[in-house]
């Protein structure tokens, strides 16, 4: 399947205070608060929506181009893209700036003090999918970025034709009910949490059957540890959660749903098969530090899926098909896989 995805891409740095924040903050001082907090843990790892997706897409068998803009650091983090099967060919590097970063110190009791950087990601609205044939593209992806840029990127697809995926999510309340709306009407799929379901829903004053109908084939709402709900204007399929054999941290679990879900439909499956392939690609995604922290390869995936599926009694003799097809036309794990890098 031939997939662009647009969307940010980023460095996360999560810190840890040992301690809590509200013992350091004097209320009557607020209106001039100074303070500095001396955490004693720090990891630096690659993230941003658009890189999570087109890793999880790798790691099933495709080879997504990556389109976005990054800093003068993303050397290494390109390798790595790259190294996982990633075409990065359309991401442009900005030497006078830096990627966007994400900055959260987490205190003991769950408290964050966050900042986001744009960093680069400001100049992905200079980028264009009309250079691309449309011919030789099946789907875009338009996930959370520069505002400017989704909106640019929205009006593309619908001028030239070229299906897409439209996943709003962190930038709804940035972005205006009339650019939602034009969004969700000319979009293929629509995928959000159920969070951003009700928000969209209220800015673009669309009830929720008409947002559910609106997008060409389905609306897909993803529910935590309830599983996800996919409505097209047929029928509505209700997908299960995978259980995860640990729980670690759910940064990036929605965008390794979103490429679970691409890849089933990749693949011709049903759409609750489909959604099933979210859901297990969400567990991995749950079972390790960071959004791009674990591996796997096609074959270790679809097994996994498999007997989750005959545990659901859904095994049909076409998914199983489906499944050993895509255990044998793919590759086996990525070259490197590691999230780590040093700052």
């Amino acid at each position: 399947m031939n997939i662009v995805i647009t969307g940010s891409i980023a460095y996360d740095y999560l810190m840890t205070f040992p301690g809590r924040f509200a013992e350091h903050l004097l209320p009557d001082k607020l209106q001039k608060l100074s303070v500095s907090f001396l955490v004693d843990e720090m990891r630096k790892q690659r993230g941003g929506c658009g890189a999570n997706i087109a890793y999880n897409l790798a790691l099933l068998g495709e080879r997504p181009r990556l389109m976005g803009t990054v800093g003068q650091d993303f050397n290494a983090y390109r390798r790595l893209l790259e190294g996982c099967g990633v075409d990065t060919s359309l991401v442009r590097t900005e030497p006078d700036l830096f990627t966007a970063s994400f900055f959260v110190s987490t205190d003991q009791v769950g408290n964050q003090i966050a900042n986001f950087y744009t960093g680069a990601m400001a100049r992905a609205r200079n980028l264009s999918l009309l250079s691309l044939d449309p011919e030789q593209i099946d789907l875009v992806v338009i996930s959370p970025n520069d505002p400017e840029a989704m909106v640019k990127y929205t009006a593309e697809c619908q001028a030239r034709g070229m299906p897409y995926l439209y996943d709003p999510s962190q930038q709804i309340v940035r972005l205006s009910g009339e650019e939602l709306t034009a969004g969700v009407r000319g979009a293929a799929l629509l995928v959000v949490n159920e969070y951003e379901f009700e928000m969209l829903r209220e800015k673009t004053d669309l009830s929720r059957e008409e947002l559910e109908a609106t997008p060409e084939q389905a609306c897909v709402v993803t529910l935590g540890e309830k599983g996800s709900r996919i409505s097209t204007r047929r029928d509505t399929y209700r997908v299960p959660a995978s259980v995860a054999r640990c729980i670690d941290d759910p940064t990036g679990v929605g965008d390794a749903y979103r490429a679970g879900l691409i890849k089933g439909l990749a693949l011709g499956l049903p759409w609750a098969v489909a959604g099933r392939l979210g859901s297990v690609a969400a567990a991995y995604a749950l079972e390790q530090p960071g959004p791009q922290s674990h591996s796997y390869s096609v074959a270790e995936f679809m097994a996994r899926l498999e007997t989750c599926l005959r545990a659901d009694g859904m095994a049909s003799g076409a998914v199983l098909a489906a499944l050993r097809y895509a255990k044998h036309a793919a590759p086996s794990k990525p070259r490197n896989s590691s999230n780590h890098e040093a700052p």
